[in-house]
């Protein structure tokens, strides 16, 4: 198949496709125009005539008798400027432009877990007085939460006792021995103290007062909301229980999935909106804060870790979310998606160079967002580029078979 053949037959189903339209558009009288062809539309002068059929001729080649049409050699077509009009064929300029892709997402609402303190203790005893009694209070790190009695603890402030006034008396001795076991025996008690997490000060005060206390107020370790309690005034209680869980819910995180194929967009830092689908009005900022290292194999997607404040406390756990981060790409040159041909192997633009003369390329794509796609090569900034136009999109699957079957010709660009 020669190039000459290959472009014959590409007019030839063309002008399939616009012979129809263009036989009853030409039976009524077109007003005068007068032709533009760099502009951003095509405009004519002159009488609509009945358009005709070309005829190949016996080497293959395509015989226009139509002055609307004809073959102008390569990749190139010429339609008459009246006819480029009466069809609504719509030019733009292709021009570097910034580039944004936004990526969409919805994500569910999860506490910070670096804001979070838990509750439990470290021996068994009963609670006596609980000072933080229901889910949803408000507490403040250090507050008191509850008293409690443990025989255990009680013995253990009386050992204490005894210990430090033995150091007292026999940590001067002359005995070396002695001195030594008495310091000994104060330092395995005050370490069982701190063990069971009983802070400073209440040992300083039982240094200071000399008193045992029968019950010993448990603190809050954060600020925060309580989330879950288990404790319950007069219960019985055993180490490893977790009686408060409490949550810093001013600070949140959102985890929201994002597909394989918009991962290479996303870094640590970039600034999201969140809004909420019952209150769209309502935007907060956040950032990504960590990509997770797995990707789900039966939806393709990994997991995204949002980081934002929550003023008033305004999301709440478990709470859904959208989620949308707006990407920087840079200055690219771009199109409009309409203008490209997709023919299943490669794409194609259609240039307008004036006069009716429209060249088709095979152009390479780049990044797309919304309604512009970025065009790397085959296309030069400034060229009017076929943006609308009835017949490409009347004849798309004659024209996709057409220019499809050319895309295994050695010299065909």
């Amino acid at each position: 198949m020669t190039r000459q053949t290959v472009v014959a037959g590409i007019a030839a189903v063309v002008v399939v496709g616009l012979a129809s339209g263009f036989w009853f558009a030409s039976r009524e009288p077109a007003p005068s125009l007068v032709g533009s062809p760099q502009g951003s539309g095509t405009v004519m002068s002159g009488t609509k005539q009945p358009m005709e059929m070309p005829v190949p001729t016996q080497h293959g080649q395509t015989d226009h008798t139509s002055p609307e049409m004809s073959d102008a050699g390569g990749n190139r077509i010429t339609i008459a400027p009246e006819r480029l009009q009466s069809i609504g064929v719509k030019f733009q300029e292709a021009a570097r432009r910034p580039l944004d892709k936004v990526i969409r997402t919805v994500g569910r609402v999860e506490i910070d877990e670096r804001l979070v303190g838990r509750v439990n203790l470290k021996f068994k005893g009963w609670i006596e007085e609980l000072r933080v009694s229901a889910i949803g209070d408000h507490v403040k790190k250090e507050q008191v939460l509850f008293t409690i009695y443990s025989p255990d603890l009680v013995a253990t402030q009386e050992e204490y006792l005894l210990a430090l006034q033995s150091h007292r008396e026999l940590g001067k001795s002359e005995f070396p021995e002695v001195s030594r076991g008495a310091r000994d025996l104060l330092e395995a008690t005050h370490r069982r103290l701190r063990l069971w997490d009983i802070e400073d000060r209440h040992i300083q005060d039982l240094e200071r007062t000399g008193t045992v206390l029968r019950t010993l107020p448990i603190h809050s370790p954060a600020t925060g909301t309580v989330i879950r309690m288990e404790a319950r005034s007069g219960t019985f209680v055993t180490p490893g229980t977790e009686l408060y869980f409490i949550a810093d819910l001013s600070r949140i995180w959102i985890l929201a999935d994002i597909y394989e194929y918009e991962l290479p967009f996303i870094k640590v830092g970039q600034g999201a909106t969140v809004t909420l689908s019952y209150d769209p009005n309502s935007k907060l900022h956040g950032h990504v804060g960590f990509i997770y290292p797995t990707l789900d194999p039966k939806t393709r997607t990994v997991k995204v870790r949002f980081e934002l404040n929550n003023p008033g406390e305004k999301l709440k756990p478990d709470m859904y979310a959208n989620v949308e981060l707006k990407i920087p790409l840079g200055t690219k040159l771009v199109v409009p998606r309409d203008a490209i041909l997709e023919t299943g192997e490669r794409q194609l633009l259609f240039i307008h160079q004036g006069g009716g003369q429209l060249e088709w390329r095979s152009v390479k794509l780049g990044a797309k967002a919304g309604d512009w796609v970025e065009v790397q090569e085959g296309l030069k900034e400034g060229e009017h580029v076929v943006t609308g136009a009835n017949f490409l999109i009347d004849s798309e699957s004659q024209l996709k078979a057409a220019v499809g079957g050319m895309a295994g010709m050695s010299g065909m660009k």
